[in-house]
């Protein structure tokens, strides 16, 4: 029973089932049918694109914007820089390549089709309203126009807009140059509407304030500059016309050091040091340490001139300003103070003839006459010609010792002495004079001295002669006691004139070029202050420029 029941319920199912998949059916042939006619019309659309696009621009009013009376219209923008330089310190100006874009709803253009995006060449660019955008702080701008007008427009279905162009855009850049070569920037870019009032149009960023703005690494082109980032910020400006708003981009720049380091900081350095060199030369060579100063204050001059060439005629001074003023100072006191050890070396020179000036006149020398002891030995002969003997033995070893060490004294550079002459002694009694200064007085001298020795010594001291040792020692003490009866006043007068030719060295005897040479005092503590002090100054300098954040914070 159960079985015949389960029968029933299937016979009935199936009718049931047949209306299912004929249903099923029915729909398929219908879906490939409006298959079919979609790809009819997309086959048919290009030929109709024109009358399309005039359905459009029927009564479409350019000259109005979207919304007109209505809500302000809404302009979302975004910036693409392709290239980024060069950047003109003189003229305080950046120049930049950029694809500037912009995005609004104009719902005249909605349309009805298939394609959602419909995009159209510059063309249609003249035909519907645009934004009337322009750069506040631009000097210059220009639009690409080949080999066509760089521009990109596309119309979207629910009435989006995509305008696009291509720029080349010279703007404005202020520096402030206080810190300058170690300085930093931020170069605006402001743009907005000219005749739009913020209650009639007002700009966005598509991105957001983050992505807004692209700079590519490979965009940047810059020698001096490094492209260190870039904000965004909006602001609102009134004007007698009304309030408008305008949108802001920094570009952050940061300056290389390199060049300068070559071409300023280490030449004024080194000038200064080679200004120091000259503190280490004697200070009589003038003509040396003159050739040093005015060299290196033309060279410090030169660097100074050169370094203003790239940099505006600003009316303060900037870091690198500061630096050459400071080395050209340090370069200008070394020859001021050469100029003060000159002045008082010729100074002292000065004092000291003063004060020989004023010294009484040195008397002149009485001229001695040499013939008293030829006198003698003629008055006294003695049979064996002992006496003569030993004067001319003495006389001679005497002399043979003076000649001996003047020499010495003459090679050695020490003393300025003449060669010695020894004493003439002529045989018809006839005089030769001894000046002061003559080297005849100083062998008389030594003459005079010896036989006063040789009188006075013991009768063992008088023996060593070779005539004495010959006799026997009677002979000798006779001897000794005629030579010293005969010779005792003579040489006594003698000894007494040569005390006159040599007198006490006075204050006013003195060279006046004694302690004239040599090194300055002033020079040796130039040696240590002036590189101590440059030291010093490059120290605190770099240590403060560098540490000094100069860049300016600009942020939306």
């Amino acid at each position: 029973m159960v079985s015949a029941k389960k029968t029933e319920i299937v016979t009935a199912m199936r009718p049931a089932l047949v209306r299912i998949l004929f249903c099923f059916f029915c729909l398929a042939t219908c879906v490939k049918k409006i298959s079919g006619q979609i790809k009819k019309d997309d086959r048919i659309y290009p030929e109709n694109f024109t009358r399309i696009l005039d359905r459009l621009l029927e009564g479409y009013d350019n000259r109005l914007r979207p919304g007109f009376g209505g809500p302000v219209t809404v302009v979302k923008t975004d910036i693409y820089v392709t290239s980024f330089g060069p950047v003109s310190d003189v003229e305080m100006e950046y120049t930049m390549d950029v694809f500037f874009r912009q995005t609004w709803v104009d719902r005249r253009l909605m349309y009805e089709g298939p394609i959602e995006i419909l995009r159209l060449n510059n063309l249609m660019v003249t035909k519907v309203w645009t934004p009337d955008t322009f750069f506040r702080n631009g000097k210059k701008s220009v639009a690409h126009n080949m080999t066509a007008p760089n521009k990109l427009f596309r119309i979207m279905k629910n009435g989006t807009i995509l305008y696009t162009m291509r720029l080349t855009i010279s703007a404005e850049c202020p520096m402030k140059l206080v810190d300058f070569p170690m300085d930093a920037h931020a170069c605006p870019l402001k743009f907005g509407s000219y005749a739009y009032p913020k209650t009639e149009m007002i700009y966005n960023w598509t991105k957001g304030p983050q992505d807004s703005v692209e700079v590519p690494p490979e965009s940047s082109s810059l020698v001096q500059y490094d492209l260190i980032g870039q904000t965004v910020s909006s602001e609102t400006i009134k004007s007698i016309t009304g309030e408008y708003e305008v949108m802001t981009v920094y570009f952050h720049l940061k300056r290389k050091m390199g060049y300068f380091m070559i071409q300023t900081y280490i030449p004024c350095i080194m000038t200064v040091i080679l200004s120091q060199v000259s503190f280490w030369i004697n200070k009589e060579s003038v003509p040396a340490r003159t050739v040093f100063g005015i060299t290196t204050v033309l060279t410090m001059t030169t660097l100074s001139i050169s370094a203003r060439h790239s940099l505006p005629k600003v009316s303060y001074a900037t870091a690198m300003d500061w630096f050459i003023a400071v080395c050209f100072a340090f370069v200008f006191s070394a020859l001021i103070e050469f100029a003060a050890v000159n002045y008082f070396t010729n100074a002292q020179l000065e004092r000291a003839k003063k004060k020989l000036a004023k010294c009484p006149p040195v008397p002149q020398s009485t001229p001695v006459k040499v013939k008293d002891t030829e006198e003698v030995l003629q008055e006294n002969p003695d049979s064996n010609g002992n006496l003569r003997k030993r004067l001319f033995y003495v006389s001679h070893q005497e002399v043979g010792g003076h000649q001996r060490a003047q020499s010495t004294t003459n090679i050695s550079g020490l003393g300025r002495g003449r060669p010695f002459r020894p004493v003439v002694s002529r045989a018809n009694g006839s005089s030769s004079t001894l000046s002061r200064s003559s080297p005849k007085s100083e062998s008389l001298l030594s003459v005079a001295s010896s036989s006063a020795q040789l009188v006075k010594s013991t009768p063992q001291a008088a023996a060593s002669t070779p005539d004495m040792m010959a006799g026997t020692p009677c002979k000798q003490n006779a001897s000794s006691l005629s030579l010293q009866h005969l010779l005792g006043p003579k040489l006594e007068c003698i000894q007494m004139m040569g005390n006159k030719l040599h007198p006490k060295q006075t204050p006013c005897s003195q060279p006046t070029t004694a302690g004239m040479g040599g090194t300055s005092k002033i020079d040796k503590y130039a040696r240590i202050f002036f590189p101590v002090s440059f030291g010093a100054f490059n120290m605190v300098y770099w240590v403060v420029y560098l540490s000094n954040n100069t860049m300016v914070a600009k942020s939306g």
